[in-house]
């Protein structure tokens, strides 16, 4: 064999060997599972917290009765066919009953309780209010949107939540890991109110086209999970449903990152196009206009000195788009991260832009290194901790399972993100 033979023979094994290797880590088990479970955390809470903050004026938002009337978003839906429940009825009771369901959904989805099926009831919360009145929201709105889609098809559970919690206790009493975790009889009975409710949705008509076979396909996609997960001994099913899953949730966190990505590439070059940011003065007005100035006095002390503003300004522009080429290394992608995290504290601040910046700083979430999530973890098991042991007068440890630690084997490229 000639020496350039042996190169080529060479090369191809290292290429089959990569290929190889990366098929295994995309197939083998869900990547980011930290990065997930805060994304699920940031987005629920902050929809949450939305809620709550406009429970006294949700008529005037989303109500039957606001300025954007029911026959008004009527028309809309039919235009561009966005989802919504709420144009089911025109009711006020229906409407309260959507709005309950979507806090709840809420809460259920922060705790990580059945994350599968109130990822799904959270998404069709977030569509269903956002979708009847378009014109209501700041901009973070839209993120949540997008994100509450993507959650459905990744794994947010596997830790920081009761789905967590429940499966290490299945793991536990059956003194085997690879041993099947049962969803537990509220997840059965949450499957069948879930289909139940699917059905009449189809008997009566409401639903129709695209977004009913969506539903349903997830509906039997979770009752085929349960039933292989059913399956005493491992075997070909629950392993091809587990790969299946985790590619699935894999392709969703690439997008969930490119989309990030996106925004602040967007952002950034339609900026560089303005001619405030190409002066330098950008930053001094939203910082002056009453809409967006809870605080005067703040506005004033912060663009008191003309250097510095230009500066922020210049330096908001460079972060954006700059950051999508930084991902690849680590270091820059990490002090990034920390300059347009601190952009938006300050913004939420400054700017009166809470849930804006609560949305922006959650889709950041998915670039934290797990090492610096695991420490975060740590510390608020601690308080945790603190907190029960004063209250019960005894120290109570924080959890020691294998959940809140990350095994060496088990780090993959996305740990060191």
């Amino acid at each position: 064999m000639s020496r350039v033979e042996e190169r080529a023979s060479h090369l191809s094994g290292r290429i089959e060997k990569t290929v190889s290797t990366g098929l295994q880590r995309l197939t083998a088990a869900p990547l980011g599972r930290y990065q997930s479970a805060v994304i699920r955390i940031g987005f629920a809470g902050t929809w949450l917290l939305f809620l709550l903050r406009e429970f006294p004026h949700r008529q005037e938002l989303y109500g039957p009765d606001g300025p954007w009337s029911w026959d008004l978003a009527q028309q809309l839906i039919t235009d561009n066919h966005a989802f919504t429940v709420l144009m089911w009825s025109d009711g006020q009771a229906w409407f309260e009953f959507v709005y309950v369901v979507a806090v709840l959904a809420s809460v259920l989805l922060m705790l990580g309780w059945h994350s599968r099926a109130m990822s799904v009831l959270f998404m069709i919360g977030v569509l269903s209010l956002q979708n009847r009145s378009v014109f209501v929201g700041d901009g973070g709105d839209n993120v949540i949107h997008l994100m509450s889609i993507y959650l459905v098809f990744t794994r947010c559970g596997q830790v920081w939540s009761l789905d967590a919690r429940r499966a290490a206790r299945a793991r536990a009493a059956r003194k085997s890991p690879g041993a099947p975790t049962s969803e537990g009889r509220g997840g059965i009975v949450l499957w069948w109110v879930l289909g139940l409710a699917l059905a009449a949705v189809t008997f009566t008509g409401d639903a129709s086209g695209g977004w009913l076979t969506v539903f349903w396909g997830l509906w039997a996609a979770q009752g085929v999970w349960w039933y292989v997960g059913r399956r005493a001994e491992p075997g070909d099913p629950r392993l091809l449903c587990d790969v299946v899953a985790n590619v699935v949730h894999n392709a969703a966190l690439l997008v969930i990152m490119v989309e990030a990505c996106l925004i602040y590439a967007t952002a950034g070059w339609y900026k560089i196009q303005g001619s405030r940011w190409q002066d330098g003065t950008a930053v001094y007005y939203p910082l002056h206009l009453d809409y967006f100035s809870p605080w005067p006095a703040l506005g004033d002390l912060l663009t008191a000195f003309g250097p510095m503003v230009l500066l922020v300004t210049y330096g908001t522009v460079a972060v954006q788009v700059a950051f999508p080429f930084t991902v690849f290394n680590r270091r820059a992608k990490n002090v990034l991260l920390v300059f347009m995290i601190l952009e938006h504290a300050v913004i939420a601040v400054a700017l009166g832009l809470p849930f804006f910046s609560l949305a922006m700083i959650a889709a950041d979430a998915v670039f934290l290194p797990t090492s610096f999530l695991l420490r975060v973890g740590g510390w608020v098991s601690r308080a945790r901790g603190r907190v029960l042991a004063g209250s019960r007068g005894t120290e109570v440890p924080g959890p020691r399972t294998a959940q809140d630690v990350e095994l060496p084997a088990a780090r993959t490229p996305t740990a060191r993100t």
